[in-house]
């Protein structure tokens, strides 16, 4: 079966073909036929062949990282500064509207088609393209409202926070570009589609690198655009993919289309979307102000440890990756299996998935931690940087097994419409790095203590995001069958 033509999922429908009623209370064991392999399937192998899409799309993702480092660092040192001062802002985009709301809106669409209202999907699919453009216009007019004043508090001064500016007024103000993208990407992702948004994210990867490149720094009769051609560059990429995932979802050969024709808004869709892609965001929103605590604490012991950490720093980002992928593709197996009533099931996709996590980013990490100059070759020659990258290697790169773990955990609990238990897991890591870095500040701790205290807050972050998901109760949607209508099915 493929991903895209996802097993047809029509409610009221009697084995010899004719219709019958369903009462409520039996929806939920009866809604989801046989032949689903992401509610009947083997757990292990249908979760890998949903996950390699998103393991290639994602190292297409750090390749852009690598990409636009390498030619913004041809534009000089304030451009390299420049794009340090908007990474936060950046990456709170991205991950709000492709992990957190993303996430949230793939759990709805799987529910829903879990519990055979395939109605529901198509509604819910045009809310969550309302509630991404929403947001997109919420980010774009905040940016290039009130984005100067937050880049020169951030400490933007000079030629540096003008290059910021220049780049944030391009970006930003097509914001609403990226959202929609994955916010479709989400609706495809529900339904079990994971290789054509992995396909397009792989796509914009490529026009990303190149056009970027091409209008950052000039080629031929191209004129150098410097900041501002390289945000130009990514929109230009995001602006291709999602013309072509739009085409795909309102042309019917996705397996929902978002209802626009006789549309009407009902609150209940949008808290549905909302009750786990809203509260989502706070994850990305508290992983980035611990990094933020964390890397002003480590400025105090000079740039070369702030250097070495942020060598390992990049380590752990490229392997939460790996479980990242894996997490994303539980989401509509876990959505649909709660959605059919099938909780014992959907728990076993969240361990199953969580092990894989554990497991395959701590054998990475622990290898790192043993022969550390594997990576760090790649980065630095200077000594008393690979020292500190080494120290925190040693320390820090075994316990990364949480970091896969916990985000395991996350989308799971995502897939289960109860993900407050992981948001709080990352409040209380928040909390852990801000009050024993001050412990530590107080106490003239070296480097080395904060780099266990960066360990530990990694184990804090795995096991309470376990444990939310051991005490949660999942339960499936009440509510009526909801009757398909002919040009949907």
């Amino acid at each position: 079966m493929s991903d895209i033509a996802v097993a047809e999922l029509v409610p009221g429908v009697s084995p010899d073909g004719g219709e019958q009623s369903l009462p409520a209370q039996s929806l939920p064991a009866m809604a989801a036929p046989a032949g689903n392999a992401l509610v009947d399937g083997p757990i292990l192998r249908t979760l890998l062949r949903l996950a390699w899409p998103n393991v290639i799309a994602l190292s297409a993702g750090t390749c852009v990282v690598i990409a636009e480092t390498s030619y913004i660092g041809r534009l000089g040192v304030e451009s390299l500064a420049a794009m340090a001062l908007l990474f936060p802002c950046v990456i709170l985009t991205m991950t709000m509207s492709g992990g957190a709301m993303g996430g949230g809106v793939a759990s709805s669409i799987a529910r829903a088609l879990g519990a055979g209202e395939l109605e529901r999907a198509s509604t819910l699919a045009s809310h969550a393209l309302l509630i991404g453009l929403g947001f997109g216009l919420t980010f774009m007019f905040g940016m290039l409202i009130f984005g100067p004043q937050l880049l020169g508090l951030l400490g933007g001064r000079g030629t540096v926070l003008a290059n910021a500016i220049g780049y944030a007024q391009i970006f930003f103000g097509g914001a609403v570009l990226p959202w929609l993208l994955n916010t479709m990407a989400g609706v495809l992702r529900g339904t079990g589609n994971m290789k054509l948004p992995s396909l397009l994210i792989l796509n914009s990867a490529v026009c990303q690198i190149i056009l970027g490149g091409t209008l950052g720094l000039g080629l031929g009769p191209i004129p150098r655009f410097g900041m501002r051609g390289v945000a130009a560059g990514s929109l230009t990429a995001y602006a291709i993919s999602l013309s072509i995932m739009a085409w795909f979802l309102f042309s019917g050969r996705a397996r929902v289309i978002p209802k626009v024709r006789g549309l009407r808004i009902q609150w209940a869709m949008f808290v549905d979307i909302l009750k786990v892609g809203l509260i989502s965001c706070f994850s990305p929103l508290q992983s980035v102000l611990t990094i933020s605590i964390f890397t002003h604490m480590l400025a105090g012991f000079g740039t070369a440890v702030l250097a070495g950490y942020g060598i390992g720093a990049r380590l752990e980002f490229m392997l939460t990756s790996i479980a990242f992928a894996v997490g994303i593709a539980s989401v509509p197996m876990i959505g649909m299996t709660v959605g059919a009533g099938r909780i014992a099931r959907a728990r076993r996709i969240a361990w199953i998935a969580g092990t894989i996590s554990f497991v395959s980013v701590g054998a990475i990490a622990s290898i790192i931690a043993i022969f550390p100059d594997l990576w760090v070759n790649l980065f630095t020659d200077d000594a008393a940087v690979r020292a500190a990258s080494h120290q925190y290697l040693s320390t820090a790169a075994p316990m990364y097994a949480f970091i896969g773990l916990a985000t395991s955990m996350y989308f799971a609990s995502q897939g289960a419409a109860k993900v407050i238990g992981p948001v709080l897991a990352q409040t209380a890591r928040l909390l852990f790095i801000a009050s024993g870095g001050w412990w530590l500040s107080t106490h003239d701790a070296t480097a080395a203590n904060f780099f266990t205290l960066a360990a530990a807050s990694m184990v804090v972050l795995g096991v309470l995001s376990s444990l939310s998901v051991v005490l949660t109760r999942w339960e499936p949607r009440a509510g009526p069958v909801i009757e398909t209508s002919p040009e949907l099915s």
